[in-house]
């Protein structure tokens, strides 16, 4: 069975920045067809849970606070990398709009809840080392 790298709140784990989870139950069928392979970014990094929300405003990763996080970031992706290299996994099923796992939509810095067009930082180193990218929004291609 095919290893797949998966965003861990997506499992029901309590990583998110509020202490929450994004819990999905195409989990259920999705354990059917691959070994699921939990990484949270920013938890293996260091970060804390709770934890202020971060956005990526240029090339830095920023607190609500306005305290610079873009190593805990840096830190985070190249783990989910050697993660994805340790277990083998050619794919990956990240968490959208996220600074870490966004694959085509972030939120714009101004922590107004504004989306635009970019990729977080893990989703972005990822990809350079050709991990193909899904979203929740890809659960069906996944699957096939």
């Amino acid at each position: 069975m095919e290893n797949l790298l998966i965003s861990a709140c997506f499992l029901g784990y309590n990583v998110k920045y509020n202490g929450l989870n994004n819990y999905k139950s195409f989990v259920l069928e999705l354990k059917k067809k691959y070994n699921l392979i939990p990484i949270c970014p920013e938890v293996s990094s260091g970060l804390s849970i709770p934890r202020n929300p971060s956005e990526i405003l240029g090339d830095k990763v920023l607190t609500s606070d306005h305290k610079d996080v873009t190593e805990y970031f840096n830190n985070g992706a190249l783990k989910a990398l050697n993660k994805c290299l340790k277990y083998k996994c050619m794919k990956a099923l990240l968490k959208e709009s996220s600074p870490s796992c966004g694959v085509n939509m972030i939120y714009d810095g101004t922590f107004n809840s504004c989306k635009i067009d970019g990729i977080g930082f893990t989703a972005k180193m990822l990809k350079e080392n050709g991990i193909k990218l899904y979203t929740e929004n890809d659960i069906e291609e996944l699957l096939k």
